[in-house]
């Protein structure tokens, strides 16, 4: 009985990794053409016109790695529009706040400050900080990115370029890793690189994905005072997912840019990556539980190795668990052209992918989650209680 069992499973698990085979292949050509558009012109505007003026918020929380160059990719934007830059600290001690002063110093050409201040009440920090950098915001559209994302120099461009799309509301990047400190944070990187990025251009390709992530969210004023200012965030962890939700309930559109940004990986232990993942797979599976079960088919080489292990040496298991590896390896390829640079070995892609696939398997075994330090409840709706 329990020999019957063990095969049946075996084969259930090894359609699931030929269909994440198949998957992962479709990805590989999403991906390319996804960005294929980086090579038109970023933006189309009526010449006669004025420039949009932009405000860029930037919360800070720390000295992290990679943090000064961070900021001081902001300073390097050659679109030609109006751009003020707002970093912000809630704690006047932050180490992070005499870093900015002092990228803020090299750059006396561009407007951009440091605002300090608690933001009121709320359990998002984050969000509380960008309330209290608003009061100081002069622009026309707010791009408010995390303070451990780099864009490029053509960031602010290809983002206003598809706010000014017919019906769209809210614009938002998708994002690579770079790993900053060892390690641990190298395998972090990769798992945003290689599986991470890939099923987000995926979903959006295919119409089933609508994500808003906090590597970049641009709105113009309007329709952030719309849907209530960033106040109805306060208690949200999921904040920049609510924030499109929340957009898109007016009837506009949220849209992502094909403009890739970096995101620091700072990790230093193999502790910090999987509570960190295991943060974001409890987020999303609490603002979308289908397409979060889904994903279950992108970990195509642990669903073939677990095969293996059900149904012996026998040659398809065996075949498909080739097929899922070079699968892998052939997306991560894509992943490195399209990103200009390597995130990782791609020889530890299927120790990434065990790692990825045990962070997918706790999503569903808790709904606590550590984050700043701090250990938190996630509620059905995405708020957050302290624990």
């Amino acid at each position: 009985m329990i020999g019957v069992v063990a095969s049946v499973l075996g084969w259930l698990l090894a359609v699931l990794a030929a269909c994440g085979v198949v998957y992962t292949a479709m990805t590989g050509v999403l991906v390319l053409r996804f960005f294929h558009s980086r090579q038109v012109s970023a933006r189309r505007t009526d010449p006669d016109a004025a420039p949009t003026t932009v405000t860029i918020l930037k919360p800070l929380h720390g000295a992290e790695a990679g943090l000064r160059q961070n900021l001081a990719a902001h300073f390097f934007q050659n679109a030609h529009n109006s751009i003020q830059i707002i970093f912000g600290a809630q704690n006047p001690a932050d180490p992070a706040i005499a870093i900015a002063q002092d990228v803020i110093a090299g750059h006396p050409a561009t407007t951009a400050l440091v605002a300090v201040g608690q933001g009121g009440e709320g359990t998002n920090r984050k969000v509380a900080n960008l309330i209290q950098m608003t009061v100081h915001a002069t622009g026309e559209v707010l791009i408010l990115c995390d303070s451990d994302i780099g864009p490029p120099p053509d960031h602010v461009g290809r983002v206003l370029a598809a706010l000014d799309g017919p019906g769209v509301g809210i614009v938002t990047c998708p994002y690579y890793g770079r790993g900053e400190t060892g390690p641990w944070s190298v395998l972090a990187a990769m798992g945003l690189s290689y599986q991470f990025m890939p099923s987000v251009i995926t979903g959006v390709s295919l119409g089933m994905a609508t994500p808003c992530m906090g590597s970049t969210i641009a709105l113009r004023r309007e329709a952030l005072e719309a849907i209530g200012g960033l106040e109805a965030f306060r208690d949200v962890l999921a904040d920049d997912y609510a924030m499109g939700a929340a957009v898109r309930a007016l009837g506009l559109k949220s849209v992502v840019a094909p403009v890739l940004v970096s995101h620091s990986c700072t990790e230093l232990s193999f502790s910090e990556v999987f509570a960190h993942e295991l943060r974001w797979a409890r987020t999303v599976k609490g603002v979308d539980p289908a397409g979060h079960g889904g994903s279950l088919v992108t970990h195509p080489v642990p669903l073939a190795l677990l095969a293996v292990l059900l149904l012996g040496l026998q040659p398809f298991p065996l075949l498909l668990l080739a097929a899922a590896v070079g699968a892998r390896v052939m997306l991560g390829c894509v992943a490195d052209r399209v990103i200009g640079r390597s995130s990782g070995p791609l020889w530890m892609l299927p120790l990434r992918d065990m790692l990825s696939f045990a962070v997918f398997v706790g999503s569903f075994l808790g709904r606590a989650v550590v984050w700043r330090g701090e250990k938190f409840h996630v509620t059905a709706d995405g708020d957050l209680s302290p624990v």
